[in-house]
């Protein structure tokens, strides 16, 4: 009881006098600090005027200074609530729980030690060790280890000290392989993140960073040099566009953390089940793929920007399996998901542009008018410096909303900026995909929009579209609607019009009449 009685000391002795967390329990209470995170919780996007009025009454020097003052307060009592997240449900990142215990462990040792409570200090600490060592975290290992050492000094216990001291330079030479690992994942993933030109250039050296990464992990054999390899692997293969070896390599790498081969408290299965997705996606197997994400969504945690990611793959995968209705209500439940606000702007663009697609797909379903919806593709932000990847999308879907407006006059400028688009940025033979449905485009044109006529001259064109392989990752191209299921639509438009047009001439030869 010597533990808990000197523990019990330090906590009575040393407690805040105001309380750091909220009492949620209290749900009547007049309390301002509960006060306005009620009001947050019911209205997110409260400005700080109403909020001060809502609290105060009124908009003063006074009450707009109390304000600020509460702000600040609730803050950090929120900020101290995060000690106490439910970290258990499995939706969540499944190596976050036990990275976050060994973080927890090692902040309660480091208080027990600066008060001079070494017996408990050494029982935590230990632990966090342990819990370190069957995680994997290196990290926590050494700082859990160097810690260890200096309390052995305290306690004057020298053969402890020795152990320790051992133990702490092998993880440190394990620490600095696992540390030049990473440098060369994360400077492959800061390069990603960049332009076009610079995915390009990361193709060139992905296999280099392989071949370092192989000889990593063959000195270190630990789960993180592990992990970063079999990334990097899969990023080669996404660059490539090899997508039938993704699917294989993921599927035997599910099998091996299904056997215990693979660290379980680290390695996140989810993300073989998004790579898994993904692959069949660009790999044109949307049926396969829709089938597996119906079932792997309820996987992830809707709070997680991991949800929104696989989402985005589960709407792709309805579109290019031709079930409009279902992309529909895809959009609609990421829409309705109370986080969706909290992705970065690029994120929520893209969720914009695939609202576009669904519309004009469906414009029946869609909430906006006619005049609305004109005005909402022609806003459709850019995306790319580069000019390729989802601008190529955007520039093809505008194209179409004139087409079906038969706004000649708008059709025909942008028939001269796709001929200067192809010229300038669709030169290269990854790109011969969006090359070719630019001209099937341009044949629209050409032939008097006479969907017979396109038909019959667009099929060679066709042909060569089905022929020609789906570009790697590398280039940045994204199909909203794979081009062969986009060129029959375009097609259908044209029909369409030719009857809407005819009808017209009906209508207008008999009011002559």
């Amino acid at each position: 009881m010597e533990k808990l009685s000197n523990l019990a000391r330090i906590v009575t002795d040393r407690r805040v006098k105001e309380s750091p967390l909220f009492d949620f329990a209290a749900k009547k209470s007049t309390n301002k600090d509960l006060k306005l995170i009620r009001i947050l919780e019911e209205a997110p996007d409260s400005t700080q005027l109403q909020l001060t009025k809502a609290l105060y009454g009124k908009s003063s020097a006074t009450s707009n200074t109390s304000f600020r003052k509460l702000k600040s307060r609730v803050q950090q009592k929120l900020l101290n609530h995060l000690y106490f997240l439910e970290q258990s449900d499995p939706r969540h990142l499944v190596s976050r729980r036990y990275e976050l215990q060994c973080i927890g462990l090692y902040h309660q040792v480091t208080i027990l030690y600066g008060e001079g409570e070494y017996m408990l200090a050494e029982q935590l600490l230990r632990k966090c060790l342990r819990q370190a060592l069957e995680g994997e975290f290196t990290e926590y290992a050494v700082l859990a280890t160097r810690l260890l050492g200096k309390l052995y000094v305290d306690l004057r216990q020298p053969a402890r000290y020795r152990a320790a001291s051992k133990q702490l330079q092998q993880l440190q030479q394990l620490m600095a392989l696992e540390d030049e690992a990473g440098q060369i994942y994360w400077s492959s993933k800061m390069a990603q993140a960049h332009t076009v030109r610079a995915r390009r250039a990361l193709l060139n050296d992905l296999p280099g960073y392989l071949a370092q990464l192989q000889q990593l992990h063959e000195k270190a054999r630990s789960y993180t040099t592990f992990n970063y390899l079999y990334l990097i692997q899969l990023t080669l293969l996404e660059f490539t566009g090899n997508y039938e070896e993704i699917i294989k390599i993921t599927t035997a790498t599910e099998k091996l953390w299904a056997k215990g081969k693979i660290n379980r408290r680290r390695f996140d299965s989810r993300f073989n089940n998004y790579m898994t997705v993904y692959a069949y996606l660009h790999n044109k197997q949307a049926a396969i793929g829709l089938s597996l994400s119906e079932d792997y969504l309820k996987d992830f945690h809707p709070s997680s920007g991991n949800w929104f990611f696989f989402m985005e793959n589960y709407v792709l995968l309805a579109l290019h399996a031709g079930q409009y209705s279902q992309a529909q209500h895809l959009l609609e439940m990421a829409h309705k998901n109370p986080y969706f606000r909290k992705q970065r702007a690029a994120a929520r663009q893209r969720w914009d542009l695939y609202k576009a697609y669904i519309y004009f797909l469906q414009p029946e379903n869609s909430p906006l008018t006619l005049r609305h919806f004109n005005q909402f593709v022609q806003t459709v932000p850019d995306y790319s410096r580069d000019k390729q990847g989802y601008n190529v999308a955007i520039l093809i879907l505008q194209y179409l909303n004139f087409l079906r407006r038969q706004d000649v006059e708008n059709l025909l400028a942008r028939l001269e900026s796709l001929r200067k688009y192809e010229q300038r940025h669709l030169r290269e033979s990854a790109t011969l995909r969006s090359q070719l449905f630019f001209r099937l485009l341009v044949l629209t044109v050409k032939e008097n929009f006479d969907p017979e006529s396109c038909e019959k001259k667009g099929r060679p064109l066709l042909h060569r579209l089905h022929e020609a392989p789906q570009p790697g990752e590398a280039y940045a191209e994204i199909e909203i609607i794979p081009y062969e299921a986009l060129w029959g639509i375009t097609l259908d438009i044209l029909r369409a019009n030719v009857t809407e047009n005819k009808a017209a001439e009906q209508a207008r030869r008999a009011r002559v009449a």
